[in-house]
């Protein structure tokens, strides 16, 4: 996992192709936050960014996912959450795939706490655990944009 903020893609140390698109100027937390709701996907990109608010719940009442094909860059556009996050794989047999390549799994002792807020970002590769949208004391509406880039273009 990386953690950084959008004014300091310098300081990440993110890979190149992560930078190339954080650096874009339509991915600035400006641009991004001006953005309707939805599924935004530049022409000629590969990988794309779900746009939207959702409303932080108590950890207790959060999943845990991982993916295997993706990275999830998770970039705060307005509020606060809190990301619970694990170091290793913790795949288990048992885990459940809700949707394509988004596996959902009851382990939930992570090593790390995130906090994210506007221009934050956060990037899961493939196999690490988050338990995103998690409440800092009440939950709140947040807004944030969630890109998801495929494995294989790191591997280039």
């Amino acid at each position: 996992m990386i953690i950084g903020h959008l004014n300091a893609l310098p300081l990440a140390g993110l890979p190149s192709p992560l930078r190339q698109i954080l650096s874009r100027s339509d991915c600035s937390l400006q641009a991004l936050s001006a953005l309707d709701d939805g599924c935004w996907q530049p022409d000629n990109c590969r990988w794309f960014c779900n746009v939207g608010s959702s409303k932080t719940q108590i950890q207790a009442q959060r999943h845990t996912e991982y993916h295997h094909q993706w990275v999830d860059i998770q970039v705060v556009l307005s509020g606060c959450e809190l990301i619970y996050a694990g170091m290793r794989s913790v795949e288990q047999d048992s885990d459940e795939e809700r949707k394509p390549d988004l596996f959902i799994t009851n382990y939930s002792n992570h090593e790390v706490a995130i906090t994210l807020r506007a221009g934050d970002f956060a990037c899961f590769f493939p196999g690490e655990p988050h338990q995103a949208l998690c409440s800092i004391g009440a939950p709140m509406v947040i807004r944030k944009a969630v890109f998801k880039v495929p494995r294989d273009l790191l591997e280039t």
